[in-house]
């Protein structure tokens, strides 16, 4: 059982730039995902133990929802304020977290399914812990 729930995402500012993307958080605060996501195809697998994040554009690509896959540390007060939302998964389970894209909980692993097309913008995923950052445009 679970120490944290699902939460909403509510709609977060996102600016795409050359050499990253940057979100806006309800707050007001931003984060910055440092360079350019890497395209994957239909899909992406995150090693375990990675934070995993979802970031879904609208098609203006200037706003967009965040959620944040099996993240049992950062309490859902802050999730709440900061319009970021969360999904727990597990293992072997399967969700659809927006249209046209599922999270699924693979053991300890996360994968990431998506139709960039039916989600009507740009699907990317990110995957860090304290060691590296990895970032995804899935195609």
């Amino acid at each position: 059982m679970s120490n944290r729930s699902d939460i909403a995402p509510s709609t977060l500012g996102v600016e795409l730039q050359e050499v990253g993307v940057v979100v806006e958080y309800t707050d007001g605060r931003e984060t910055f995902y440092n360079g350019v996501p890497q395209k994957k195809e239909e899909s992406v697998r995150c090693p375990p133990g990675k934070h995993v994040q979802i970031l879904v554009t609208d098609p203006t690509e200037t706003e967009g929802v965040m959620l944040y896959v099996n993240d049992r540390n950062t309490h859902d007060d802050i999730l709440e304020s900061t319009g970021v939302g969360r999904v727990i998964l597990d293992p072997g389970e399967a969700e659809e977290v927006f249209p046209g894209v599922t999270a699924r909980a693979d053991g300890y692993a996360v994968v990431v399914e998506a139709d960039p097309e039916q989600a009507r913008g740009r699907v990317f995923v990110f995957a860090e812990d304290e060691m590296s950052e990895h970032s995804y445009e899935v195609v």
